[in-house]
């Protein structure tokens, strides 16, 4: 039977074997990098921004399969998203992998709600949570390279 950890490993290659949305960005209104001197995952996301709303993102950078993969489904998943949304999603993404994710709605996160199974390897939770912690930064306007530790 198919069960939720087969989906996880199934999302997680498909995405570290094609990611989306990957490569600089020509002209980025935001560029910030992020580190995670764990297990060595590098980043460099890129935003461009209609007023508040997410245009287009990208990412290029090297790192583990989760690392990728979340990254490639991060950027998927936030294009066209307003700042507010994307918090939104960050935040509830962030409960998913770090909780037991009884509170979180994980119809809203879509395909997201795969990688729920990283918070079954808590040394790799970092992993999977470094773009999404680039991008808030990104967000919030920081300009200084972000670290997981």
């Amino acid at each position: 039977m198919f069960d939720l950890k087969d989906l996880y490993q199934e999302v997680i290659v498909d995405h570290n074997r094609s990611p989306r949305n990957f490569g600089k960005m020509e002209s980025p209104d935001r560029t910030l990098e992020g580190f995670n001197p764990l297990c060595g995952d590098r980043l460099t996301l890129y935003l461009k921004m209609e007023g508040e709303q997410i245009d287009d993102i990208s990412f290029d950078g090297s790192g583990c399969a989760i690392s990728v993969a979340s990254a490639s489904m991060m950027t998927d998943a936030m294009k066209g998203k307003t700042a507010k949304e994307a918090e939104e999603i960050f935040n509830n993404f962030h409960e998913l992998v770090t909780t037991d994710g009884s509170n979180v709605d994980s119809d809203k996160l879509g395909k997201l709600a795969a990688l729920a199974g990283v918070r079954e390897y808590p040394t790799r939770v970092k992993c999977a949570t470094l773009c999404w912690h680039t991008l808030h930064s990104a967000l919030e306007g920081e300009q200084t390279a972000i670290s997981t530790e």
